[in-house]
Parts: C-alpha cells; sequence; structure tokens
C-alpha cells in the first residue's frame, strides 16, 4: 500500500528537475518507505517531458492547450495520488537530506496529530550568497513563528498535508495566481496544529532572486498576502516563469 504520493507541478525545468528527480527516483527508498512519483505538467515547450519519461514516475500532461497556474498543478496530481501523505515539491528544489526526511515524516508527522507539515527552505549551497543567508533565515524563523501563533505558514516548496485534510480543505485555491501555499496552510492552521521541522531543509534555485532582487519579491509575498487574508483574491495575476 502506498504511503506517500510525491507530487511536482512543472514547466519548462529541463535545467534543474533532472537533479530533483534523481534523488526522489531511489528504488531502495521506494521499497522501504512505499512511496509514488506524480508530475503534473503545465504544458511544457522544453525537453521536461521527455526528461520525465526516463524515470518510473506517473505523468500527468496539460494537452487542452490553456495556461494553467500552479495551484491546478498541483491539485490535478493530488486528484490521482494513492498515497495517505501528499508531499508538494517544486521542480526546482533538492532535499537537503532525502533519507532524513522520510524517517521524519514516517515517525514525527504520519501517526502524529499535526494535520500539515513543512520545512526551512535555503538556496542551493553552491550558489549561496550572504544576502540569501540573511534573508532565508529571517524568513524560516518568521514562518515557523507564524505556525505557532496560529496563521499558518509554508512554502510551496515543501508542503506535506495528509490526503484527508487536504481533501477537506477542497485543497489549493486556484482563483489565486501566487499565495496559493500561503492560502492553504493558513486555512489548515484553522483546524489544527502544523509541524514545523527545523532539521529539515529543502534547497531551491535562486534563480527568482538574481532576476527580480530579494525586496521585490519580499513585498510581492506580503501584499500577496494581505490581498489574500482581506479578500481571498492574490494581488497578482501571473506569477512570472524565471527560467
Amino acid at each position: 500500500m502506498i504511503k506517500y504520493s510525491f507530487i511536482i507541478p512543472t514547466l519548462n525545468e529541463e535545467k534543474l528537475l533532472p537533479q530533483l528527480l534523481d534523488i526522489l527516483d531511489d528504488k531502495e527508498l521506494k521499497n522501504k518507505y512505499n512511496f509514488e512519483i506524480i508530475i503534473s505538467d503545465g504544458g511544457s515547450t522544453d525537453k521536461t517531458i521527455e526528461i520525465i519519461q526516463k524515470y518510473d514516475i506517473v505523468i500527468l500532461t496539460n494537452d487542452s492547450g490553456k495556461k494553467q497556474n500552479i495551484a491546478i498543478g498541483r491539485n490535478l496530481g493530488a486528484s490521482i495520488a494513492k498515497g495517505d501523505i501528499l508531499i508538494f515539491h517544486n521542480g526546482d528544489i533538492l532535499p537537503g537530506n532525502f533519507e532524513l526526511m522520510l524517517k521524519t515524516i514516517s515517525e514525527e508527522f504520519l501517526n502524529s496529530k499535526y494535520l500539515a507539515m513543512t520545512c526551512c527552505v535555503k538556496v542551493f549551497k553552491s550558489e549561496q550568497k550572504f544576502v540569501d543567508i540573511i534573508f532565508q533565515t529571517f524568513y524560516n524563523y518568521y514562518f515557523h513563528l507564524l505556525n505557532i501563533l496560529g496563521m499558518g505558514m509554508g512554502r510551496g516548496e515543501c508542503h506535506i498535508v495528509r490526503k484527508d485534510v487536504f481533501n477537506k480543505m477542497n485543497g489549493y485555491n486556484e482563483n489565486l495566481a501566487a499565495g496559493e501555499d500561503f492560502d492553504l496552510f493558513r486555512r489548515i492552521r484553522k483546524k489544527g496544529k502544523i509541524l514545523f521541522a527545523r532539521k529539515l531543509v529543502v534547497y531551491e534555485s535562486p534563480r527568482r532572486y538574481r532576476k527580480l532582487g530579494h525586496f521585490r519579491i519580499l513585498f510581492t509575498w506580503l501584499l500577496n498576502s494581505v490581498y489574500i487574508i482581506f479578500s481571498n483574491k492574490s494581488k497578482s495575476t501571473e506569477w512570472q516563469e524565471v527560467r
């Protein structure tokens, strides 16, 4: 019986996705922890699909010709997931220690009363700058505090949610072009506690920070959060693709 479903929405991720799939598609760990991997592609025009086909992975493709946001991609992946625990990653991340993540989920989350789980997010070690360390250290502590205080927050780079809870929440809000990760965890936190596993880290590409800048991204996050809280809408009408 499948316990865990890794769900990864993709869009033109030919450069970074293979690194992630090389880690996740571990036959020994799959047998030990009983998990599946689902890729929900939003309509890639590069070699993303060709790359995915080399792995033992379930692929959902968007053949409609219509643009889909990340919330739609995640929800589609969740709709076919067989696992009791849904683990959402973005296509440009790398787990710091994949087996430790699986072990922590199994030992500290699976049979607990927590409804969802998340962890720290940092920039790839090989590309990390001092400003990245300052920015993400602050935000990891801030997001942890939001969960303690009852607001709820988890970066979409690592969302771990019980499937029954996810279904009761009706998944991600597909009307949100941005901030759908904050919105889901905000709603979940109103129903119960969220585990913030500080010992776990997922590393993300710094490409968005490099193109747009940390403070512009910070302002966008905060603005979208305020709009979601007070109007249930995101300020951003589109989340810019950065590749």
